[in-house]
């Protein structure tokens, strides 16, 4: 078959063809007697080959040694064609995603373009310095999708940076509270972390919903704790079971009891509070220190029921734990 109707029926281009012949991957097993070439039935199907391979992404070298080196193992050559391909989809992906970003900031001009542009870029910057200008300066100069901030959030690992995204988060609305639920379902517990605390700057009804989902259904403790906290100061009585326990297991014990004793405003959920803080010293599972830092919760627990249980514990056995009862009814006293 000559090369004009092996083009024809290849697709492959005579042009094309003639290079691979330079390059040795096929050449025409004759010649007619005017000389044009020749191309038999192995031939062809050789061309069909480094087809099928190129479709793959392999280069011409590649496919040379693949078809021709007896040595080759195709599965090293796989996995790297695997990687590259991966990291080009990923460098596609990146720029999608900063171009959907500058389209969702609405940019009224190619100054409003390139301002955008350099912010998401600080964002990434390796400097911890660089991204928290562009996190504080995100809210008043040159708006970032709200999308950005909330991904910076859940990847930052500078304290100071992580600080300055949920400030930024948390004065942007809630379009990025999508995203932290999902950071919420993260394998990887800093990442759940970093997500409930940027939800916990969110004061808005939807966030609070969110937390609470968190403290009732989520499997990572330490997101139940964080969002007992958060939802405790805004008044959310389901808090109080965790919050309790926090106390007793010395985990933010403080921060615990500083909620219970804002929940406790409500008259209504006092003398609740008060019970779960007794049931604590009166099941016999809480050592000593724990014992005392029920009674030091109690403190701030207004209403007759916690006074009298502060009364009980004055008495205790133990000596540590009636002194710090004594010590907090006499601050009950001066107020």
């Amino acid at each position: 078959m000559l090369i004009g109707e092996v083009a024809r029926r290849s697709g492959v281009s005579a042009r094309m063809l003639r290079h691979y012949e330079s390059l040795g991957l096929v050449r025409p097993t004759g010649r007619t007697g005017a000389g044009y070439r020749e191309y038999s039935d192995e031939d062809i199907r050789r061309i069909f080959h480094i087809e099928s391979l190129r479709a793959l992404g392999l280069s011409l070298r590649d496919i040379g040694r693949a078809l021709d080196d007896p040595g080759f193992t195709p599965s090293e050559l796989v996995d790297d064609l695997v990687r590259r391909t991966r990291e080009r989809i990923a460098r596609e992906t990146e720029l999608l995603t900063r171009l959907r970003r500058i389209g969702a900031a609405e940019p009224a001009g190619w100054e409003d373009v390139l301002q955008t542009v350099a912010l998401l870029r600080a964002l990434g910057s390796k400097s911890a310095g660089t991204r928290q200008r562009a996190a504080l300066s995100s809210v008043d100069e040159m708006p970032v999708p709200v999308e950005a901030l909330a991904e910076a959030a859940l990847r930052e690992t500078d304290p100071n940076v992580a600080g300055a995204l949920r400030w930024a988060l948390a004065h942007s609305g809630d379009g990025g509270l999508a995203l932290l639920a999902e950071g919420l379902g993260s394998p990887e517990p800093e990442v759940r972390e970093r997500a409930v605390q940027s939800i916990a700057e969110i004061a808005d009804g939807a966030a609070t919903a969110l937390l609470r989902d968190a403290l009732m259904n989520h499997p990572d403790t330490v997101v139940r704790r964080y969002a007992a906290v958060v939802l405790g100061t805004r008044g959310v009585a389901e808090a109080v079971p965790t919050l309790v326990d926090m106390v007793v297991e010395e985990t933010h014990d403080v921060d615990a009891a500083d909620a219970l004793g804002a929940l406790a405003r409500d008259p209504a959920l006092a003398d609740r509070i008060t019970a779960g803080l007794v049931a604590r010293l009166t099941r016999g599972t809480a050592g000593p220190a724990a014992r005392r830092r029920l009674a030091q919760a109690l403190a701030d627990i207004p209403g007759v029921s916690a006074t009298r249980a502060l009364l009980d514990l004055a008495e205790d056995e133990d000596r540590a734990v009636a002194l710090t009862a004594t010590y907090v009814l006499e601050l009950r006293g001066a107020r």
